[in-house]
């Protein structure tokens, strides 16, 4: 390898590595809160995100379930964005635990004291437990993937044994 390949180094662009792992987090992580909700785990439907804008009703339906499914995406790519560009420096699996017991909190706590839905602690026990885990590991999903993209020790490790 020639001297100018080696300084050469592949960075990572953060807006497109945060829109592609916010796209993957919200269609995984969505999809098993919709499971979770098919198999009566939480009594929390799964276009909850939609409520302000649609009806109740409609967002039964299985047209409401996409609807939910696509604002969950959407809310997993703004929560990765904003992880991406003002926590990519932290390391490990417990700041992206945090990040995500924060949002929870943020969408259940506070969101149901302004418009959002039903307080949570009127839910049943089961349904509040099973959306903190989801949200907690959707959280560990996005900070540990992010962790390991930016502070990665073994690409430096090895960029140090080419040179």
């Amino acid at each position: 390898m020639s001297k100018s390949q080696q300084q050469r180094t592949v960075h990572t662009n953060p807006f497109v590595f945060a829109l592609e792992l916010g796209f993957f987090a919200g269609l995984f992580w969505g999809g098993a809160r919709w499971i979770m909700y098919t198999l009566h785990f939480t009594k929390v439907i799964p276009a909850f995100l939609a409520e302000p804008f649609f009806k109740h009703g409609f967002l039964l339906k299985p047209a409401g379930h996409l609807i939910g499914y696509l604002s969950f995406i959407l809310l997993s790519v703004i929560a990765t964005l904003i992880y991406v560009f003002v926590f990519r420096w932290l390391k490990g699996p417990w700041p992206g635990m945090i990040y995500g017991a924060l949002w929870w909190a943020g969408i259940f706590l506070a969101g149901s004291w302004l418009f959002l839905l039903q307080r949570p602690f009127r839910l049943p026990w089961n349904s509040v437990i099973s959306e903190f885990c989801v949200f907690l590991l959707w959280g560990l999903f996005i900070g540990y993937t992010v962790a390991m993209e930016y502070t990665d020790e073994r690409k430096r490790e090895r960029k140090s044994i080419l040179t």
